[in-house]
């Protein structure tokens, strides 16, 4: 979620916005350090902080500063078992914010960082009650030097620096095809943490509303997409070609560095691949990398959207599994 956009659109439109971090987590929790939501006066929200009446009475909460157009963060510390009744059985601690038209500048530099990708602010809770956030040029260095500004309780200590980090970190994605599979994949990739490079060569294929990860490429060479790609990235192959589909996925396994190589298809289609791959010159470790067919074997079905939704399952396993 874009926390800074959401929260200046907020202001925009309401005077007011609210940002909930939890910026603590002892023992088993709904989510984890870091999981945030913004509420809106009127009631509404944007993410999660885990649901059920951990976050039915943080929104109430919210919804209580801003009615009172709330200056100070609120810290509050919450034993899920005797405070909520929540079996979980572990402890949050949250932070509540409130911000209106005078934090507009602020929360405009820190929506224009956030638009560049991942970064880390080194912030501090004033005197007053309000964190003052300064984007931190590196953020790496910053977290390994930052001391901790939590004591035992779990409260952030005025004037102590502390990290938060902001953004998502989103895994490169090439998906080529602009089919009925590409279409549902696209969709089924929206919400989950994927930055999707979508190539094809018929200009006609791309809907005219596309989702905010995914950009539209237009190429009459798709297999030179390859070329550009970061290492780690994902590739998922779905072509109206199957020649194109084979000489999209020879390059990408030539290259040896993509976390995942898929391509729709059948059993017979990647024995045909193996043997034109091997014409190529590459060897069998390489080709043994192919995922084909495409998806989580447990889940059968060729609808679009079935398929869609166990390739999506599935890079998010390759994602987890390259996570330090």
């Amino acid at each position: 979620m874009a926390v800074w956009a959401r929260i200046g659109e907020i202001i925009a439109q309401h005077d007011r916005a609210a940002l909930v971090s939890v910026v603590r987590v002892a023992g088993s929790a709904p989510r984890e350090s870091g999981a945030r939501l913004v509420a809106r006066p009127d009631g509404g929200f944007f993410g999660t902080i885990g649901g059920g009446r951990l976050e039915y009475e943080v929104l109430a909460a919210a919804g209580a500063a801003l009615a009172r157009g709330e200056r100070q963060a609120l810290l509050r510390t919450w034993t899920l078992g005797p405070d909520l009744a929540q079996c979980c059985g572990g402890v949050v601690t949250t932070l509540t914010e409130v911000f209106d038209a005078s934090d507009a500048d602020a929360v405009a530099a820190l929506a224009a960082a956030e638009r560049s990708g991942p970064f880390a602010t080194l912030s501090r809770l004033g005197e007053d009650g309000r964190v003052r956030r300064e984007v931190a040029a590196d953020p790496d260095a910053a977290v390994a030097g930052t001391p901790s500004a939590q004591a035992p309780s779990g409260r952030v200590q005025p004037d102590a620096p502390f990290i938060e980090k902001f953004g998502d970190d989103r895994v490169p994605v090439l998906l080529f095809g602009a089919g009925h599979v590409g279409r549902a994949l696209v969709l089924a990739l929206a919400p989950l943490p994927f930055a999707v490079r979508w190539v094809d060569s018929r200009a006609d294929q791309f809907p005219s509303h596309l989702p905010a990860n995914a950009i539209p490429v237009l190429s009459t060479a798709p297999e030179s997409e390859i070329d550009t790609a970061p290492d780690g990235a994902l590739a998922v192959v779905t072509t109206h070609l199957h020649a194109l589909d084979y000489a999209i996925a020879a390059r990408a396994l030539g290259r040896g560095d993509f976390a995942y190589v898929g391509m729709i298809g059948s059993a017979t289609k990647r024995a045909r691949f193996a043997s034109h791959a091997r014409t190529l010159g590459l060897d069998q470790p390489a080709i043994d990398r192919l995922v084909c067919p495409i998806g989580l074997p447990g889940i059968a079905g060729k609808a679009p959207a079935v398929i869609a939704a166990s390739v999506a399952a599935q890079l998010l396993m390759v994602r987890a599994a390259g996570s330090p």
